[in-house]
């Protein structure tokens, strides 16, 4: 069934709005075990807050007999039989779901891929010490080499630089130069240690948002005929648009990009395999050594660590890949050792594995603002095991 129709009959089903003809063929479809249909109902249900996370072990179970019962009340034919699909052969389709919390924002749903048929583990604590998640902060650096904890700071003018005024207001750090640049060059450094992220705006009005584990070196003002900054990381750019100043951002040695006004995200930890550019809007242009290359809204430019070829992918998943910095962890498509890097960063932890741990494959989304000791539930509901000694966890 084409995806459009799909979701047509998801909502019209969440709706109470289906027709006996269209019972009967959501019947038919969860007969033949289309985990799309069942996925959607349940996100649909979640994003409504008609469903907590107790209605959901048994699923299929839930489901069919609410199809089966409009059927019934309709007055029709009885219906053919429909297998019930346990959450053994959901693995074998790679589907097994398991909901985490309620959050916040809501109910976010959690699923992982798994070839295995063994049955959910069940959570035990291994510390009392619950582990709370990142939050806004980071460390200024001046020119000078003084250093300030923005944590800890309220909201007001804090120094100035370049002649630019650098205010610190509801967790965002300005520049502001009232349109008088200066011709001094000053760089300033503001890094975020793990659990910890932090916004900026430039001198230039360019938004820059930093993830966990990174750090930005840029000019207090921008002179000469481009700007220039440095990432460690990752960050997010807003860049504004300044035809005669191109804006370039240096990754390392051999790698820069280049861009006039654009959208952008930039993972450059040196922990992963290849530093990604991932553009959202715009054009940015990747140089290296190799050469230049010119990617377009929608791909995601990958260099790799030793080389200098850089490899364009089609069509990624941009709210993915930009979901941090909305709050979220977007784990589609995402390896164990994966999200446990991206746990590392958020938690301040550190990570070890025993030996003949198992890759699995993950899709879902969770708020960033569940405690460590809730996320690892829901991986223990999913056959993968940890060790908790205080900010130490070891994969089993």
């Amino acid at each position: 069934m084409e995806e459009q129709r799909l979701q047509e009959l998801i909502d019209r089903y969440i709706s109470d709005r289906c027709s006996p003809e269209e019972m009967q063929l959501l019947a038919a479809l969860i007969s033949e075990g289309d985990e799309r249909l069942l996925s959607g109902i349940m996100d649909r249900q979640l994003e409504l807050n008609t469903a907590t996370a107790e209605d959901f072990p048994g699923v299929t179970e839930k489901i069919t007999a609410a199809i089966a019962a409009k059927i019934s009340a309709a007055k029709q034919k009885p219906s053919p039989v429909v297998p019930i699909i346990q959450v053994r052969r959901w693995k074998r389709l790679a589907v097994a779901a398991v909901i985490l919390a309620v959050v916040s924002t809501g109910v976010y749903f959690w699923q992982i891929r798994s070839g295995k048929t063994d049955q959910p583990i069940a959570f035990q604590p291994n510390s009392p010490a619950i582990i709370e998640p990142g939050k806004d902060g980071a460390i200024l650096t001046l020119a000078d080499g003084r250093t300030m904890v923005l944590d800890s700071l309220g909201n007001g003018i804090l120094t100035t630089q370049s002649g630019s005024k650098v205010v610190l207001e509801n967790g965002q750090l300005s520049y502001n130069n009232n349109g008088n640049p200066s011709t001094e060059i000053a760089f300033n450094t503001i890094s975020t240690p793990k659990g910890r992220q932090f916004r900026l705006q430039l001198e230039d009005g360019t938004r820059v948002w930093l993830n966990a584990a990174s750090s930005l070196k840029y000019p207090a003002s921008f002179t000469g005929s481009d700007r220039r900054v440095e990432i460690t990381g990752e960050a997010y750019f807003e860049v504004a648009k300044d035809q005669k100043r191109p804006f370039h951002v240096k990754l390392n040695d051999q790698t820069e990009i280049e861009v006039l006004g654009t959208q952008f995200n930039v993972n450059a930890y040196a922990n992963e395999g290849s530093i990604n550019t991932t553009l959202l809007e715009g054009s940015v242009q990747i140089n290296n050594r190799n050469g230049k290359t010119r990617i377009v809204p929608g791909q995601q430019a990958q260099v790799f660590a030793g080389a200098d070829i850089v490899k364009v992918l089609n069509e990624v998943n941009t709210s993915k890949i930009t979901a941090w910095k909305d709050g979220v962890f977007n784990f589609e498509n995402a390896s164990l050792f994966e999200v446990m890097r991206q746990l590392e960063r958020w938690y301040d932890i550190e990570v070890e594995y025993d030996k003949g741990v198992q890759n699995y494959e993950f899709f879902g989304k969770m708020g960033r603002d569940l405690s460590l000791q809730e996320v690892l539930r829901g991986l223990e509901m999913n056959e993968v095991n940890f060790k908790v000694e205080g900010r130490r966890i070891v994969v089993r």
